[in-house]
């Protein structure tokens, strides 16, 4: 059952059984059209794509586009007779090109070229009749795949979703503890080392803003979406909130390792800045990689990780406040990443519920 929440798994399940009943249907209609019933399982295959919405664009995009493909082939077929066949086709190419353009057939705009050389190659001795066959049981094989995806376990690519927002938690965690770790050391890494190191994170964030736009399209037309409301609503949150979380720690992140503030004798308090600076981008940290109470009668780990980033942040506060400015570069630049610390935990709504006695 496990294997059966893959996305990849679901279509190819959908797309065996469009194919299938495609042909079956197309079977079914008069000689004319049943002689040629391999065209319904494309159409099927075309028209079932990874959301209902998807699906339904998919299908009537490409028969749009081979029409298109069709009409513009037998024009220019019919108004250049006496040119030479290469001239028409290599006109025929270059027109349908032009067509595709047109932004309305967006991912099916290549149909039209394709169609149009297939006009020109097969289908001229009658045209009409060719059009129907191809564009007609294609359209009827993608119907059927379009009705297969709506009915069959319409995805909602939650599971996807989930994942890749797991992932750049994950990663956006470690990246905090990474700088952490190299403030306490003293070997933070150089800007550019840094940008290389980033850049499985920013995969991670494309990744997970992609999903989280599959599921919104995934939720139109789909007769599960009110089933999964609250869960596509949290991994649109969860997924918006990470990604402003992710732009504040880049900043800061960008702001520690170009400036190290924690180098410029700004250190009013007990234990050395960058050692303050150090736990609460720990704390930061701690926050991101536990996104949900576990219960809301008692605290548990998400608390307890929200009280040492409070607790640390509210020192790396205090020096800041009791800083004298003996270097404007680096004060500001510690001024900024506190700044952004603390809108990070607003964001990511990490407040502490269960406070101390006093």
């Amino acid at each position: 059952m496990e294997l059966l929440r893959l996305p990849w798994v679901q279509r190819g399940v959908r797309a065996a059984l469009a194919a299938g009943l495609a042909w079956q249907a197309a079977l079914l209609l008069p000689p004319a059209l049943s002689d040629y019933a391999y065209y319904a399982p494309l159409g099927a295959i075309i028209a079932v794509s990874p959301t209902v919405a998807d699906s339904a664009s998919a299908a009537w995009r490409t028969v749009l586009a081979i029409l298109l493909g069709f009409g513009l082939a037998v024009v220019v077929y019919e108004a250049a007779r006496s040119v030479p066949d290469t001239l028409t086709i290599a006109l025929i190419v270059a027109l349908a090109i032009g067509v595709e353009q047109w932004r309305v057939l967006r991912e099916q705009a290549s149909w039209v070229s394709f169609a149009a050389v297939l006009m020109i190659t097969v289908g001229t001795s009658d045209p009409a009749e060719y059009a129907v066959r191809y564009a007609g049981l294609t359209m009827l094989g993608a119907a059927v795949g379009v009705l297969v995806t709506t009915l069959l376990f319409p995805p909602l690519q939650l599971t996807t979703a989930v994942r890749r927002i797991a992932r750049a938690r994950e990663l956006l965690a470690t990246h905090l503890e990474v700088i952490a770790d190299g403030l306490r050391t003293g070997q933070v890494p150089e800007p550019g080392e840094w940008a290389d190191r980033t850049q499985g994170l920013d995969r991670a964030l494309d990744g997970m803003r992609s999903a989280e736009a599959q599921v919104e399209r995934a939720r139109r037309a789909n007769p599960r979406a009110h089933r999964w409301q609250g869960t596509a609503g949290g991994v649109r949150e969860q997924s918006r909130a990470l990604d402003r979380v992710a732009v504040l720690v880049d900043d800061l992140a960008t702001l520690v390792i170009e400036f190290q503030p924690h180098r410029r004798g700004l250190d009013r308090v007990d234990g050395a800045t960058g050692w303050v600076l150090a736990d609460a981008l720990e704390g930061l940290a701690g926050v991101v990689r536990i996104p949900y109470h576990a219960t809301d009668t008692e605290p548990d780990e998400r608390d307890a990780a929200i009280d040492a980033a409070v607790s640390a942040l509210d020192r790396l506060t205090t020096l800041l406040r009791t800083s004298a400015i003996a270097d404007d570069e680096g004060f500001f630049a510690l001024g900024a990443v506190t700044v952004g610390m603390h809108r990070s935990l607003r964001t990511l709504e990490a407040h502490v519920r269960f406070p101390a006695d006093a």
